[in-house]
């Protein structure tokens, strides 16, 4: 999946402010573990996590499949002309259900 370089780029700076946030925990605590300090960076790092949230969920790919009467009226015609060629119709509707969950990927 290609991403684009405004989007590459900002997950990577959301992963270097995480890095730094945890590093500057470390430090704020060896220093003296002043709780401003400490909620002052905890917080970069929280705004750091709802960016990349909300970068990954607006920018997602995956899209609802429509739905085309036209072809499912066609489907249900060959499982017609099937069924009176002589296919049992139990067995060919778990064989569509089986397509579609493969095609789902489930």
């Amino acid at each position: 999946m290609q991403t684009s370089p405004a989007i590459r780029a900002i997950r990577i700076a959301c992963a270097f402010v995480f890095v730094l946030c945890i590093a500057g925990l470390i430090i704020s605590s060896i220093a003296g573990n002043n709780e401003g300090w400490v909620l002052s960076i905890g917080m970069c790092g929280v705004a750091a996590a709802i960016i990349l949230i909300v970068v990954s969920v607006v920018t997602a790919n995956k899209r609802v499949p429509e739905f085309s009467d036209a072809r499912a009226q066609a489907i249900e015609q060959r499982i017609a002309y099937l069924v009176e060629s002589g296919v049992s119709e139990e067995e060919l509707r778990e064989l569509v259900r089986s397509s579609i969950q493969l095609g789902r990927g489930l």
